[in-house]
């Protein structure tokens, strides 16, 4: 692969292209960033695409990248988040103990911290498109689970939002316009969600989607009566555990939470458009206990049921 050193701008950072037989580009930068841009809690600190044929070094031209990046195939540790994601070829990835075949459609996720490597298959080569990102908020997203070394390694298949999420970033990148940081990592997060919920989608049975669906058809279409999960799960034709268990990997919320969620909407919609008490909402909802429909309302929306029609701007 022939690349050559394209721009060393003021900011003293490199961008290298390359442009292949089919006319497309491959890059990387490695970014500079701002104090004003760290107060977001989040920049990204690389991006880039490339193509990699069979029987190329990897990565291509390493004594251009900074030192601690160049060991990817060997085995090294980052002081931030990379997401790569393979569009075309295979190869392999492994982190701690684990590793894994990558091929067209697989990603990883590499953790501050966490020793790794990654590379083509020799014989076959590969395409990757990359974004590197850190911040405190990746951190909470660290701290709350979202981004864990158990799942670092997914396979969303090929997505053409993906793709046009990393078009995004590099266009955002290569250009460097005034806040560029901020629109790059907006890019950035909706890409993790993009992956990360497309790969849950895949690993769950068919059966799963059809059976939440149901649950919530039933939900809805009981709105104002109480609460009773064994009911709905036992007309779904399944055990409550098993429904909360399905119910919950699928959505991130449990049964409960989820009705909840309804009738606090459709309580909403009452206390503006109907004049009715607090205590009479409850009733109509399902509650027995105005007491604790007017906590969970206020913790849902933030403002107490008798306040609501006031705050709602009628």
């Amino acid at each position: 692969m022939d690349f050559s050193l394209a721009v060393m701008d003021k900011k003293n950072y490199t961008v290298l292209v390359k442009k292949n037989a089919g006319g497309d580009w491959g890059f990387l930068h490695y970014l500079p960033y701002s104090k004003e841009d760290e107060k977001l809690g989040m920049v990204c600190t690389t991006a880039g695409s490339v193509e990699v044929p069979p029987g190329t070094e990897y990565p291509p031209r390493k004594t251009e990248h900074p030192f601690h990046f160049r060991s990817v195939d060997t085995g090294r540790i980052l002081p931030e988040y990379q997401l790569v994601y393979i569009t075309r070829g295979e190869g392999t990835f492994s982190a701690g103990e684990k590793t894994w075949e990558a091929k067209s459609g697989s990603a990883f996720l590499v953790l501050p911290g966490l020793r790794h490597r990654y590379g083509p298959s020799q014989s076959v080569g590969w395409h990757e498109n990359w974004v590197g990102f850190k911040g405190s908020y990746f951190n909470k997203l660290a701290k709350e689970g979202f981004l864990t070394e158990e799942h670092v390694f997914f396979t969303p298949g090929l997505s053409e939002f993906a793709n046009s999420l990393f078009d995004r970033i590099f266009d955002e990148v290569r250009r460097q316009k005034p806040l560029y940081q901020m629109k790059a990592c907006s890019a950035v997060l909706a890409l993790l969600w993009e992956i990360l919920s497309r790969s849950r989608r895949q690993d769950q049975p068919d059966i799963y989607e059809k059976i939440v669906e149901q649950a919530k058809y039933l939900m809805t279409s009981n709105t104002y009566g109480a609460i009773n999960i064994p009911s709905i799960a036992a007309q779904i034709g399944i055990s409550t555990s098993r429904l909360n268990e399905i119910f919950k990997q699928f959505t991130s919320m449990t049964p409960y939470q989820y009705y909840i969620h309804i009738k606090i909407h459709k309580a909403e919609d009452l206390l503006v458009q109907e004049e009715i008490s607090v205590k009479e909402a409850a009733w109509r909802m399902g509650f027995d206990d105005q007491y604790y429909f007017s906590r969970l309302f206020k913790n849902k929306t933030g403002i107490a049921p008798s306040d609501w029609k006031k705050y709602s701007g009628q």
